[in-house]
Order: structure tokens, then C-alpha cells, then sequence
């Protein structure tokens, strides 16, 4: 416990770059009661959040370190120790009474059995204020609603294209356009992945989907097939941009539609696909259509898949962008509109024009705001 944290024997030391808009969300949840939890991608950087608000606690809010606890729970030392314990563990090396305020920082929560009623005894029972991370959606069902109206989410994606230039220590000028392409076809092929954006290490991206596939698909989900399950992992990398059918690629891997289906989820549950619908009035023809498929970063998809066709990686990344706003693709006599977001339909063309057959069905849709994303201007926005 002291080695996990350091600031209760010394100044804690300021690393790393700052993720203000992640950070923001930290400190305008911190003195509301509700338990705050941080999803996304395993190594997408939601333990150095964690570490970088625990410095700003300390540093810019004036609190005792010795009130602030960070534990990893999925180290194998705390295998045996359940969330409780470790807490009143944590009170007795401080001194801690039970009405004093205390800030607990909870890393892989979900890997701890019964962490929902554990979590709920403690909101319940005190002067604590909890921020956990989980990088499985599964996981962090709550099948009882043991926190039913006491948690609030945050999800931590890749590196956005200005964070990326942040890490790349480039401040962007206007009269200096052709860095900002230079960096821009750079974000093209290593993504957002912190660790690999620094290091540019294609290993680190392999190891992370190993350690993904098998901790957070084969392992939790007990599949004994894990070739298949890397197959359709390749499979899916380089059907980035296009819709997914699941009797065909249950062909290609000679297995069942279904079981193709229930991978594929447990592919999204671990954040490394996002899955989008047809745009459609009946629910019944949304769903009957096949979905379109996205990788979470394209660093991954380019490791696992190559790195070519520009114009599947730039409409991933122009999807990465929107997505918080619940994007479908529209799709009439065969002919396909990349994104439709409330009043807005985007037809993504990386240093292309638009083609006569998609300009036709284009210009013929009544929507306040039509966009042709063909390059850095849109993520400049």
C-alpha cells in the first residue's frame, strides 16, 4: 500500500501530460457524493488520471495525502483482501476516525468479487468520496443495481488529435500548416494509444491485444478456441469502415453466426470495436441491417491490419471524433453516407471528392448541415 502511494511519505511528483478535459470532469464531480466511474481501454491512460488528479488534490485543493488512498485491485498481494478491508487497513495506518473524510481511488475495481455491494456499503456508511476504473463493460454491469442512482461515468478514449500534438510537445500555428498535415498523417498511422504515440513500438500494441483478448475475452468469458477469436480480431481490423455481416465472416471462420455475433460483443465490451446502426425509422429495420464496425484506435487497426486504404482510417478516425453523439450511417438504393448526427450527415473523403452516384443522394437529403470531411480541417474544429 505505501509503495502504490508514494505521497503519504513524500511530495508527489508532477509526470506525464495533462489531460484537462478528463481532468475537469474529476473536479467538478469531487465534492457531489456520487461514486465516479473512469471505462475505457486497457493502457488508454485512466491510472495516470487517476495519479495526475491525486497531485492536483494535494498540490492545488490543499488536502492530506495521508486522506487519499490509491490501490491497483487487480495486483495479485491484494488477491485475498476484500475492498473493506483494504480500506480499514488504510484507516488504521493513518488514524483515521470513520467521520473524517477520506478519498479512495480504485484502479481495475471490477476485478474484485462483489465490488457493487462493496462500493454501495461504502457510499452508504461514510465521509468517502470513490473514483474506480474498470476497461470491461461486462464486468461493470450491475446485475443487482447495488448503485442504482449513486455513480456517474466518464469514458476515457485515445488521444484526440490535440492531445496528440500535446504529447508530440508541438503547439500549433496558423502559418504553419504543412506541420500540422506532417503531424496529422502521423496520427493516421500510430492513433492515440499514450504509450505507443512516445515509443512507436508495435510490440506495445501487439502485447496490449494479447493481454486484452485473453484477460478480458478468452479468460472471462471461458472460450477454449482462442486462434478464432485472434482470426476475428484481424478479420475486424481491416473491416474498419464497413458494415458487418455475421453470417459471412461465420463462413470465412467456419463457425456459428451466433458465436460470431457473441465475440464480437465481447469485443466491444472491452472497448476495442464500437459498433453504429443504419439510420432508420422502425427499430425493426435498424437492427434487421447490418451494423458498421470501428476500431477504438487506429494505432491498433494499423499494427494488426497494415497501415493503407487512408480513406477507411481517416472515416474511423472522423467516426472517433463524433461518436459521443450517436452517430448512424444512412444507406438508400445501395448507395452509403457515412454519418448522420441529429441534424447533420458527414460523408467522410480523405483528399478525395465525393463520387457522382453519393453526391446525387447527398444534395437530395433535407438537413440543416451537410459536411465532405476531407482532411485536418475537420479535426482543427
Amino acid at each position: 500500500m505505501f509503495e502504490m502511494n508514494p505521497w503519504w511519505e513524500e511530495s508527489p511528483k508532477s509526470e506525464g501530460i495533462f489531460r484537462e478535459k478528463y481532468l475537469e470532469f474529476f473536479e467538478k464531480n469531487l465534492n457531489n457524493k456520487d461514486i465516479i466511474f473512469i471505462t475505457g481501454l486497457r493502457r488508454v491512460g485512466k491510472s495516470t488520471l487517476l495519479k495526475h488528479f491525486i497531485f492536483r488534490l494535494i498540490k492545488e485543493k490543499d488536502i492530506n495525502p495521508k486522506r487519499i488512498m490509491y490501490l491497483s485491485l487487480d495486483a495479485y498481494l491484494f488477491k485475498e483482501n476484500s475492498i473493506h478491508e483494504l480500506v480499514k487497513e488504510f484507516r488504521k495506518i493513518h488514524n483515521i476516525k470513520i467521520n473524517e473524510k477520506i478519498y479512495l481511488f480504485l484502479d481495475e475495481v471490477v476485478y474484485k468479487k462483489d465490488f457493487n455491494q462493496e462500493l454501495k456499503n461504502l457510499y452508504d456508511s461514510g465521509n468517502i468520496k470513490i473514483y474506480a476504473t474498470s476497461s470491461s463493460a461486462s464486468l461493470l454491469r450491475d446485475k443487482k443495481a447495488f448503485l442504482t442512482g449513486r455513480t456517474r461515468t466518464l469514458g476515457v478514449d485515445p488521444l484526440d488529435f490535440q492531445e496528440f500534438l500535446l504529447f508530440k510537445n508541438y503547439s500549433a500555428k496558423k502559418s504553419e500548416k504543412y506541420m500540422l498535415e506532417k503531424y496529422f498523417e502521423e496520427y493516421m498511422e500510430y492513433g492515440g494509444m499514450p504509450e505507443y504515440v512516445l515509443t512507436k513500438d508495435p510490440n506495445y500494441i501487439t502485447n496490449l491485444v494479447e493481454s486484452i483478448i485473453y484477460k478480458d475475452i478468452i479468460a472471462l468469458h471461458n472460450l477454449k478456441n482462442s486462434s478464432i477469436i485472434k482470426d476475428l480480431f484481424k478479420l475486424l481490423c481491416e473491416r474498419v469502415g464497413k458494415q458487418v455481416s455475421y453470417n459471412k465472416i461465420a463462413n470465412v471462420l467456419g463457425i456459428h453466426k451466433d458465436s460470431v455475433k457473441d465475440y464480437i460483443n465481447y469485443f466491444v465490451e472491452s472497448y476495442l470495436f464500437y459498433l453504429i446502426e443504419k439510420d432508420a425509422k422502425s427499430l425493426n429495420e435498424r437492427i434487421k441491417d447490418n451494423k458498421k464496425i470501428y476500431c477504438s484506435d487506429v494505432g491498433i487497426k494499423n499494427v494488426t491490419a497494415g497501415f493503407k486504404d487512408l480513406g477507411a482510417i481517416y472515416e474511423n478516425l472522423v467516426f472517433l471524433k463524433i461518436k459521443g453523439k450517436n452517430p448512424r450511417y444512412l444507406k438508400k438504393d445501395g448507395i452509403e453516407i457515412d454519418f448522420k448526427i441529429k441534424d447533420t450527415i458527414i460523408e467522410a473523403k480523405y483528399k478525395r471528392v465525393i463520387d457522382e452516384k453519393q453526391k446525387k443522394l447527398f444534395d437530395s437529403i433535407n438537413i440543416k448541415n451537410k459536411i465532405i470531411a476531407q482532411g485536418i480541417d475537420f479535426f482543427e474544429k
